[in-house]
């Protein structure tokens, strides 16, 4: 079963996308993650960049390292008032999560404020007992 998020982020926020369940037993995958400026082309310049983690974030930038554990994807827009526009994202799509998950975004451009708007497909899956206890632990320890 495939299911779908979306919303709209104020420069510099983060928002929670509740999938906690009681038992664990339901997992997902990250399978589509894109991402576009409220008024891309007619604001100036953005060069934004909105991230997946897999735990709360207490601040929000634009730096993107593939070695944090916790980040389960990434996505950067950037357009200009002279049409020129660009869209890239990843996606560690061999990772399963039965947590709540974190998007956060920022653009780097800063002067604009410019807000953006994300769309999230997750795939569920079922776990295990024992892959809902593994997801449940590596969250926890990544949490500490």
């Amino acid at each position: 079963m495939i299911k779908s998020y979306r919303g709209k982020l104020e420069n510099d926020s983060t928002a929670t996308i509740n999938l906690h369940t009681n038992n664990g037993k339901t997992g997902y995958t990250i399978k589509k993650f894109q991402l576009i400026g409220e008024a891309p082309g007619l604001s100036g310049s953005i060069e934004t960049v909105c991230k997946i983690y897999s735990v709360p974030q207490t601040s929000v930038d634009g730096l993107i390292n593939f070695n944090d554990e916790t980040l389960l994807a990434v996505a950067m827009f950037s357009s200009s008032s002279d049409s020129f526009t660009s869209y890239d994202s990843i996606i560690f799509d061999n990772v399963k999560f039965n947590q709540d998950i974190y998007v956060t975004y920022t653009d780097e451009q800063g002067a604009a404020n410019n807000a953006g708007n994300y769309y999230i497909e997750l795939e569920q899956v079922s776990l295990t007992e024992d892959q809902a206890l593994v997801a449940i632990v590596k969250n926890l320890r990544n949490e500490q």
